[in-house]
């Protein structure tokens, strides 16, 4: 199996590779040259998570390379089944990601059983045992620095918190996320991970953490690895539960809602369906920062200003994973992607219809506004006794617009209520309680950096603070 990048000017890599380099030499973002079909779907009715996961991982990491000279797997079955073990170890619930039904034909899969209450752990616990075995095989030393709308940071602190041989720098947006998520990534004691506050929006952070992966000499200097969604790795640990979903709803053609700002998600999915999952639709639901349902109704994919919401993780104008789509509809064409990526530092560009005609045909779009937000969260509460994280009941606002009869409807829950208390109790009168292991969150002291919004002070701390 081997990667290439969406801009085509990047040595083509093995697995392992382009999980530890994270973001191509030229800006763009690592895909297979071919997405493996999966055999024996009807097989995984009653698998445990961990086994399926086995099975959907597998073919992607296959066929290491150095030199274009084949040198086996870039993880043996015992290491790569050891990995997803010990990192599912860690997801509270028996089913790990289990269906709730909401409605007839609506489930909700529930992804924030994990550590840090959301569906980012699947990725990064995993992500994390697997960066373990290959820096501990190779006696590399890398720096991982992320961006973050709020739980991508804390999950990767969670995960790679006192692991050997990391140094871990999370940037995040200075309050604009919420006060859980943000003493998730303050209160570890751990001395290898830092939380940064950047001054600005998400799309800041994300604009300068692609500065420093830009910057060569910085990026060799430091060992400098990713771990946002643009790490390949992530995208393919997310793959696993549209798999075990569609099993537990026996194989049917389903739809998919996914509660989306950096379309990495949602991408899973589309990656899923490519494999040969009986995937109808997937169908994305924004906030008010709506680039995405724009770029899908109009064909323009033009930033505006981020509105601060009560679905955080959400506020995002640049989303990176969409260049990984755009990249299959354009028939792999990396000259047009990066015409188009020149174009966006401009403010935008328009999908040709070819292009767009084939996104249509995979995906749907919503949006949904701050009262509609709440008044879902409270609907929901009073109907069904769900309580739903504002992100999650974005999706469920716009899955209600496209159930069809005879179609399941399945909506990703992204969060865990309590991480967003706050809007919870604004819609239902109820402060959803933290579980017992975090009940001490707001107890604990954090440790935080503020950091302006510029690449050069990045660096800079990232040199002072990181363990040579």
């Amino acid at each position: 199996m081997r990667y290439v990048s969406t801009r085509g000017q990047a040595p083509v890599l093995d697995f392992e590779q382009a999980m530890l380099s994270g973001l191509a030499r030229d800006g763009g973002l690592y895909l297979p040259e071919t997405i493996p079909v999966f055999e024996g779907l009807s097989d995984l009715d009653g698998m445990t998570y961990e086994e399926v996961a086995f099975r959907v991982v597998r073919p992607f990491t296959g066929d290491s390379f150095s030199n274009d000279e084949l040198r086996g797997d870039s993880f043996s079955n015992d290491e790569l089944r050891g990995a997803i073990d010990r990192a599912y170890a860690r997801i509270s619930h028996d089913a790990r990601a289990p269906l709730v039904q909401l409605a007839p034909g609506h489930h909700l899969l529930e992804l924030f059983h994990g550590p840090t209450l959301a569906f980012k752990d699947f990725a990064m616990q995993l992500i994390a045992q697997l960066f373990q075995i290959a820096l501990t095989r190779s006696g590399q030393r890398i720096t991982i620095v992320g961006a973050t709308s709020g739980d991508t940071g804390s999950a990767a602190i969670e995960a790679f918190r006192g692991i050997d041989n990391v140094d871990v720098f999370i940037m995040y947006p200075h309050g604009r996320v919420s006060d859980v998520q943000r003493r998730q990534m303050t209160t570890p004691p751990a001395a290898n991970v830092h939380a940064l506050a950047v001054t600005g929006h998400f799309d800041d952070c994300q604009a300068r953490l692609k500065d420093l992966f830009n910057d060569h000499g910085f990026r060799d200097s430091v060992g400098l690895a990713g771990v946002n969604s643009i790490n390949w790795a992530r995208v393919v640990a997310q793959i696993v539960y549209y798999f075990t979903a569609c099993a537990s709803l026996g194989m049917r053609q389903t739809d998919f809602c996914v509660p989306t700002g950096n379309f990495g998600d949602i991408f899973a999915g589309s990656i899923a369906r490519r494999m040969g999952l009986p995937i109808r639709r997937l169908i994305v639901a924004t906030n008010q920062n709506d680039i995405l349902h724009r770029a899908l109704t109009q064909g323009e994919y033009r930033t505006d200003r981020v509105e601060p919401s009560i679905s955080p993780s959400m506020d995002i104008q640049v989303s990176s994973n969409f260049e990984r789509a755009l990249f299959l509809a354009y028939d792999r064409d990396a000259g047009a992607i990066r015409q188009l990526m020149d174009e966006l530092k401009q403010g935008g560009f328009t999908i040709s219809q070819g292009a767009l005609e084939v996104l249509r045909e995979e995906f749907r779009s919503g949006r949904v506004s701050e009262e509609e937000t709440l008044e879902t969260i409270r609907d929901m509460r009073d109907r069904t006794g769900e309580v739903l994280c504002p992100h999650s009941a974005v999706g469920v606002a716009v899955a209600q617009r496209h159930i069809e009869p005879g179609v399941p409807m399945v909506t990703l829950a992204t969060a865990h209520p309590a991480k967003f208390p706050d809007a919870v109790e604004r819609a239902t009168g109820i402060r959803p309680a933290l579980p017992p292991h975090m009940a001490d969150l707001f107890d604990l002291p954090e440790r935080v950096t503020r950091v302006e919004n510029d690449v050069e002070a990045l660096k800079s701390l990232i040199l002072d603070r990181r363990t040579n």
